[in-house]
Order: structure tokens, then C-alpha cells, then sequence
């Protein structure tokens, strides 16, 4: 009786625990080929083509409206299942939409925008430090009675 080759998820996740990957990336990485192959109508992605990731991924950004990091995961997992369970290279996916990178602020501020920040904040009544305790009016326990 002829053996039969192991299953593609099995594949999959023989691959990620030969390269040490996380338990976690195993699950996402899993679920991302799952959805993969569903989005493509159960076909075996040796069927597919560089084409169909890239409506895949494209759909993921202009319908599912999944963020960048998101999109990015998915497309990490489908390079790994090519890359090194299929041992397939698909060419640069350059045809994917891409999903939108939030706009950040500055995680760190000039001391020119800082004393621009504290120029143009309004006055409050701040307490005074010293010792570095807040002083709020009271005598301090250790003072008391002098």
C-alpha cells in the first residue's frame, strides 16, 4: 500500500516548527493559507498563481479594510507557503493594493517644539515640588508642632 504524502497544512506546520517560528505565527500563518484557499474556491495553491495572491491581498485592503500590519501578516504567510513549503518564488507583487499605514505622530519632540508646547498650553495652577513630593499646602508630618 502506497503512503500518502502529508497534507499541505500538515506541510505548513512541519516547516514553521523546523525553523523554530512561534506557536502564535503557526496559527496565523495557518489561518491566513486557510482563508487563502477559501477565498480561491478550495483550490490547491500549486494551482494558483502570483495573480491570485495579489487579489487575495487586495481584497483583504479594499473590502475587508484590514490595516496595513494586517495585510502584511497575511502576505508573510503566503511568501512562507511558496517560499519554503511549495519552493516556489512568486514574482514581486506589484499589483496589490495596499492597505493605508495610519499616520503617526512623533514619539519624541525637539526641545524647540516642547518649549513651543509649554508656550502655548494654558496656565494652570501647578504644584510646587520639592524633595520630590508634591507640596499641597500642608505642613509636612516632620515639621509640625515647630
Amino acid at each position: 500500500m502506497q503512503e500518502q504524502a502529508p497534507r499541505l497544512l500538515d506541510q505548513v506546520r512541519a516547516r514553521i516548527r523546523f525553523k523554530h517560528y512561534s506557536i502564535r505565527t503557526e496559527q496565523a500563518y495557518i489561518d491566513w493559507i486557510r482563508r487563502f484557499i477559501k477565498f480561491n474556491r478550495n483550490r490547491h495553491p500549486v494551482e494558483l498563481s502570483s495573480r491570485d495572491v495579489e487579489l487575495f491581498l487586495t481584497h483583504l485592503a479594499s473590502v475587508g479594510h484590514v490595516a496595513a500590519s494586517t495585510q502584511n501578516q497575511a502576505q508573510s504567510a503566503l511568501l512562507f507557503l511558496y517560499r519554503e513549503v511549495l519552493s516556489r518564488e512568486l514574482p514581486w507583487l506589484e499589483g496589490v493594493v495596499r492597505a493605508k499605514m495610519p499616520s503617526r505622530l512623533p514619539v519624541v519632540l525637539t526641545r524647540t517644539e516642547v518649549a513651543d508646547v509649554l508656550r502655548n498650553a494654558p496656565t494652570h495652577r501647578r504644584p510646587s515640588v520639592s524633595h520630590g513630593h508634591a507640596d499641597h499646602g500642608s505642613a509636612s508630618p516632620t515639621r509640625q508642632g515647630r
